[in-house]
Formats: C-alpha cells, sequence, structure tokens
C-alpha cells in the first residue's frame, strides 16, 4: 500500500506541474542519462568482443557476396557551469565478389570543453584482398591518420601510408589460423608545424587466431610500417573468454610505437565485460 501511495503522489505532483508523470520521475532522478551510459558501455564492450572475433582479420576469406557494412554514431552534449560536447562515428564497408574482398574503414572523433577543442582525430582506411587460392593473396592497403589539434613538431599532424604487396595464410583451421604480409608503398608523416616527409616505407603484419575451446580464444594483431624517417609498431594481444551464453570478457594489451613521437611508447590495458541474463 505504501508504494501505491508513493506512486500516486508522484502522479499527483506531476499533473499538478504539469509535467508528465514518466518525464518527472525519470529527468529529476537521472535515469534517462545513466540509461544511455549503460547503453554506451554495453556498446563498447560488444565491439571490443567482436574485434577479437573478427573472420576477416583472422579467419578464412569465406564472406557474403555483395556488400555489407556496419555503421555507429554516439553524441553528447552539456550546458550549464560548463559546456561541453562529444561526437564518434566509426563505420566499415565490405564489398565480396569472388576472390577479391574489399574493406573501406572510417572512424571520426571530436571532443570540446567550453569552446575549446579536445579532441579532433579521424581515421581511414582502405584494405583489399585478391585471393589466388586458399593460401596466397595480394593486398593493396591504404591508410591515414590525422591528429587536428597537432600544433609542435613533436607532434604527428598527420600519418599515411599506401602499399601493396602478397599475403600468405600458413595456417588456416577452426581452431589455428595464421596469416602474414609484407609490402613496399609509399609513407607520409606531417607534423604539427605543417613539416612533411614522403618517402618510401615497408609494412609487415601478422594476424593470430587460436581457439583454445569453445569459450576461449587469444588473438594476436601485428603491424611494423618502418621509413627513413620512422617506425610505427602496433601490437595488440588479446584473450578472449566465453564462460557461459550469459558471461563473456576480453582482455587486451595494446601497444603503440612510434620514434618520431617526444613519447615514443604508449601501452593500454582493455577489460571488456559483458554478463547478460
Amino acid at each position: 500500500m505504501t508504494r501505491i501511495l508513493l506512486l500516486a503522489g508522484t502522479t499527483i505532483a506531476a499533473l499538478a506541474l504539469g509535467v508528465p508523470a514518466a518525464l518527472a520521475q525519470t529527468a529529476l532522478v537521472g535515469i534517462d542519462s545513466v540509461d544511455d551510459r549503460i547503453d554506451d558501455i554495453d556498446r563498447a564492450a560488444q565491439i571490443d568482443l567482436d574485434r577479437g572475433n573478427d573472420a576477416f582479420r583472422y579467419g578464412s576469406p569465406d564472406y557474403r557476396e555483395g556488400m555489407s557494412g556496419s555503421a555507429s554514431l554516439s553524441y553528447a552534449g552539456k550546458t550549464g557551469a560548463t559546456d561541453s560536447s562529444e561526437f564518434s562515428l566509426g563505420a566499415r564497408l565490405r564489398f565480396a565478389n569472388g576472390p577479391f574482398v574489399q574493406n573501406l574503414g572510417m572512424v571520426l572523433d571530436f571532443a570540446e570543453f567550453d569552446s575549446d577543442k579536445t579532441k579532433e582525430d579521424t581515421f581511414f582506411i582502405y584494405d583489399a584482398n585478391y585471393y589466388l587460392n586458399d593460401s596466397f593473396y595480394g593486398f593493396v592497403l591504404g591508410r591515414v591518420k590525422t591528429d587536428g589539434l597537432a600544433a609542435t613538431a613533436d607532434d604527428v599532424k598527420t600519418d599515411a601510408f599506401l602499399g601493396v604487396g602478397p599475403g600468405y595464410r600458413i595456417v588456416n583451421t577452426r581452431d589455428l589460423s595464421w596469416r602474414v604480409q609484407a609490402g613496399i608503398g609509399v609513407s607520409y608523416l606531417q607534423d604539427g608545424l605543417e613539416g612533411s616527409v614522403t618517402e618510401t616505407g615497408y609494412i609487415a603484419s601478422s594476424r593470430l587466431f587460436w581457439r583454445l575451446n569453445d569459450k576461449l580464444f587469444a588473438t594476436n594483431d601485428t603491424d611494423i610500417l618502418e621509413s627513413d624517417t620512422a617506425t610505427r609498431v602496433n601490437n595488440d594481444l588479446g584473450l578472449n573468454v566465453k564462460m557461459t551464453d550469459m558471461f563473456a570478457t576480453r582482455i587486451s594489451y595494446l601497444t603503440e610505437y612510434n620514434d618520431s613521437r617526444a613519447v615514443k611508447t604508449e601501452n593500454k590495458l582493455g577489460v571488456s565485460l559483458v554478463y547478460s541474463f
């Protein structure tokens, strides 16, 4: 009875103020903002888990013919004592036509605090593979990463590469997949003062997937880009655990090395958990 009386009192108060009851109960206690944040966390964790189980990066080239893809959009804004806004857009487009598979990826990430930009990052990648047989393939890879806030000679404003080369699948089974590729191309670096260098670049990549059992698998994703100006290395080691249909987790350790930066090495430990019931 007490619960019914309290709900009735809330409804009457809302009507007296001319505010819908649902709005009064959610807006005043911040339920909407909490729900939105929970959704953001859910999406981020699921994306991390899906990335670790991405058949395109690790598995065999068995795709749906034609075009497919995905996109996500996020925006948050705040006004009052401080003004802030955050905008993120991510999209991936895939087109498969027999042995020729093309992928286009895009990430836009912007943030502003009290009219000052705090983040202005963009990332584009084009990855095309042509499979000669189950083991050999040729690739074309183009990538551009920009930092709109780079302002010094030590900052990297634009990091771009376009290359071609061969690839080979060393192992390709349901439980173990490992492919390597290497190529040559053009590397372009621009610092925050608009100084730039264009030179020959070399890339080597490794994609390893190891399924220990139906609940546990590991991945190791490595890219090395070498030029006269800079050596860039990315290594993403991940352990993915699906304990039950309700609970899954991914633990990852990402290392980014760029010897053209003032701080050459950055490491990031990530833990993503998903629990459903």
